[in-house]
């Protein structure tokens, strides 16, 4: 069992050519004993996004705050507060930060998956 503020876990930040200001924490995960799915946290600064990519497993999406821009079916669509997507397997996908403060979301995957 984990009971624990989001804010205790250490974060991993991701900045190169591929990927602005992005800010990820594994909130349940392998090490938590979680053996169906891995629950992580996102944060985007302003300007910021995720690297286009597409891989073999799906994972759902929930906006926590912010306001933002997926890329999935080869066109942009808004998202925002309490927005959920389904991302399926292998389909090109990206998000990025359209507001001026950050954006947020929870992103849930299988175990097959890397969790960072």
């Amino acid at each position: 069992m984990k009971i624990t503020h989001y804010s205790d876990i250490d974060s991993v930040t991701m900045n190169n050519e591929m990927v602005k200001n992005v800010t990820g924490r594994i909130l349940i995960g392998k090490a938590d004993g979680a053996s169906n799915f891995c629950m992580r946290k996102f944060d985007i600064g302003p300007q910021g996004f995720t690297p286009r990519h597409a891989h073999d497993w799906e994972h759902e999406i929930f906006v926590l705050e912010g306001k933002g821009e997926i890329f999935i079916k080869d066109k942009w669509t808004d998202i925002t507060q309490g927005t959920v997507v389904y991302v399926p397997p292998n389909e090109d996908h990206q998000i990025r930060n359209t507001g001026d403060k950050e954006f947020s979301f929870l992103c849930l995957v299988p175990p097959q998956a890397p969790e960072m």
